[in-house]
């Protein structure tokens, strides 16, 4: 068996080839047209975005591949999965308004938004793969019961992965609030007292009663309540509440993979990365950064394991943002690896390695630019 296909097109655009018209050749040439989308529910996998955070995909390009799918006889739906973290898309209302804030509506997407595991994040179904950490995958309903799987990732930075690509949309994504119970149990923050002001913000967005002010009007974390979701660490101000790195941090980058095996299993499904607006830190964030490179292009396959390693290739050729850059001697970083520079304990390539184990997909591939 030889290396999966990647296709790639990069950002240049005409007036008679704009990044529309580009996506959609590159959607043709990654193979949707041997889809059967007739009468078929596809679930468009998207992250919306925080509120606040503007490095989120824009609608447009799901408006487009929704359009296809549409011309193509198919039933489009755009579709996320509820956050385990208190925030504002941590329950169906909060995540639809936050969806529609950041122009993901029916008007605009030409399809609907649908909440893929309901309004608390309990509507599941279990998916059955008897894996290494994974008997039975909780998968948000709507997504588990789709007929067509498109995912459209933003492919940036993560402060637990390294990066956030098809696998963490879909195996990260797609979990419900109890898969990703699941998923983050085994890798709880820790509080370095140090940095810690008494704020108390931590202890607010905590949704599950384990952080507390001791005596010392310091945070302290109740590991036999801490789910491991990271909210504390997203909304410390002051660097204090901070992920554990161990080898627990690999075990949730192979969970991923994992649940990604069980959403995609068995059913005809495309990954389209936009390696656009990179920045080091995940779209669940209120905020984002400055990128790590500039914008390099669009990529899509059926394999989302060649998809993410094509992807992070690319991303290790580029040259650095000029942040980033020597400034003694201008070395503008070309073949470093910018997600080790920005998450300097982080390995990316757990998570690929064990999906290709798993045969979730291929570490081999081709580069075709179109």
């Amino acid at each position: 068996m030889g290396p999966s296909e990647v296709f790639f097109t990069d950002m240049h655009s005409t007036p008679s080839l704009n990044l529309l018209k580009k996506l959609e050749r590159l959607a043709k040439a990654a193979g949707m047209d041997s889809i059967d989308f007739n009468r078929k529910m596809t679930a468009l996998k998207i992250h919306f975005g925080e509120p606040g955070n503007l490095a989120y995909l824009r609608p447009n390009f799901a408006a487009r591949i929704a359009q296809m799918v549409i011309e193509r006889g198919g039933k489009p739906f755009l579709t996320d999965c509820n956050t385990l973290y208190n925030g504002e898309r941590a329950n169906a209302p909060d995540h639809l308004q936050a969806a529609f804030s950041n122009g993901y509506n029916p008007l605009s997407a030409g399809c609907h938004v649908i909440i893929g595991d309901g309004i608390k994040g309990t509507d599941f179904r279990e998916i059955e793969v008897n894996l290494e950490f994974t008997h039975k995958a909780m998968i948000g309903a709507a997504i588990a019961d789709a007929d067509v799987i498109i995912s459209l990732s933003h492919f940036k930075g993560h402060e637990q992965t390294g990066f956030g690509g098809a696998l963490k949309n879909l195996g990260m994504g797609c979990a419900s609030v109890g898969g990703k119970l699941f998923l983050h149990s085994g890798n709880p923050p820790v509080i370095y007292e140090k940095n810690c002001t008494g704020c108390n913000m931590c202890v607010i967005n905590c949704a599950h009663d384990a952080v507390h002010l001791g005596p010392d009007h310091k945070a302290h974390i109740d590991n036999d309540k801490c789910t491991g979701c990271g909210q504390c660490v997203a909304v410390c101000q002051f660097d204090s509440a901070r992920v554990k790195w161990s080898s627990q941090g690999d075990i949730l980058s192979k969970k991923i993979a994992e649940y990604t095996y069980a959403v995609t299993r068995n059913k005809p499904a495309l990954h389209f990365n936009f390696i656009m607006d990179v920045s080091p830190d995940c779209d669940c964030w209120g905020h984002n950064e400055i990128p790590l490179v500039d914008d390099i292009g669009i990529a899509a396959s059926t394999d989302p394991v060649a998809l993410d390693k094509a992807c992070a290739d690319l991303v290790v050729a580029a040259p650095s943002a000029w942040h980033l850059r020597d400034k003694e001697t201008g070395d503008d970083r070309r073949g470093v690896d910018k997600f080790r520079m920005a998450h300097g304990n982080t390995d990316w390539n757990t998570a690929l390695l064990h999906a290709e184990k798993i045969k979730a997909g291929s570490l081999s591939y081709k580069l075709i630019t179109i």
